[in-house]
């Protein structure tokens, strides 16, 4: 296997251009409006990101969850990770390092660290018709991995490459789609992107179909853009479209139920 190359991605431009518009919206919500002071800037924002996070936990958690027993193990291993995350956001550190991967996965899929601690998988692995590479290569695409990352201007690209190429190397012998969807979260998260998250069952069974079809052809040939891999990075920003959305409606929400608590002013009559 080798990494199809970033110099073949071609997105819609016109939904990145829809993702900055939406971007700019929110801090034009947050900093202009009269339902926000000065000194509730950060709080508005990060009451506003809550309510999204907290949509993650549970999206995420009725993804990867069997039963409510493993749902609750879910949840409290993702708020972990959620909180180191954002933790790092603060002291500015991206993810951008090979030892990151082993952070989250410690903490996203604990079990499987104590299997293999800080490893990455020892046997084969096949997703659909796509053999993942042999152990012996993981190491070498992981770094190629993050070295091509490093190339990709645009945080939002880098994202979805690194979800899309992570899980076709599938280094880990469990938990490389918890760790996938928090390392790309994380880059999304200290460019002041929301997070992105599947919605539904529906949207699960697509978002897997459409990985695999893009595998296929980037077996076949792994130095052309195709109508899969193309159709994943849409489907990413589509979903970030709609979470960037959500967020909006949400600061606004806030932003209006401050302004109906507040006490008109005395006027002298």
């Amino acid at each position: 296997m080798i990494l199809f190359p970033t110099s073949i991605i071609a997105v819609n431009s016109d939904k990145i251009n829809q993702i900055e518009d939406l971007s700019k919206a929110i801090y034009r919500l947050i900093i202009y409006s009269r339902d926000h002071f000065d000194d509730d800037l950060l709080d508005i924002y990060l009451d506003g990101f809550s309510n999204l996070r907290d949509l993650l936990s549970l999206k995420n958690a009725q993804m990867e969850a069997q039963n409510e027993e493993e749902a609750v193990e879910y949840l409290s291993n993702l708020k972990q990770s959620l909180e180191f995350v954002i933790q790092e956001i603060l002291d500015n550190n991206d993810f951008e390092k090979e030892i990151q991967l082993f952070q989250l996965l410690r903490l996203i899929s604990p079990e499987t660290n104590k299997i293999h601690p800080n490893k990455y998988r020892q046997t084969t692995v096949q997703i659909g018709s796509h053999i993942c590479p042999e152990p012996h290569l993981i190491s070498g695409l992981v770094s190629q991995l993050f070295f091509n990352c490093s190339q990709i201007k645009s945080p939002i690209i880098k994202a979805i490459y690194l979800h899309h190429e992570l899980i076709r190397i599938h280094p880990f012998v469990d938990g490389n789609g918890r760790v996938t969807r928090i390392a790309k979260n994380w880059i999304l998260m200290y460019h002041m992107y929301p997070p992105i998250f599947i919605n539904d069952a529906t949207e699960k069974k697509e978002y897997i179909g459409t990985l695999s079809k893009s595998f296929t052809e980037l077996d076949r040939n792994p130095t052309a853009w195709n109508e899969f891999t193309n159709l994943f990075f849409e489907q990413e920003l589509n979903r970030l479209i709609l979470n960037l959305t959500f967020l909006y409606d949400s600061i606004n929400t806030i932003g209006k139920a401050r302004r109906n608590s507040q006490t008109t002013p005395f006027d002298g009559h």
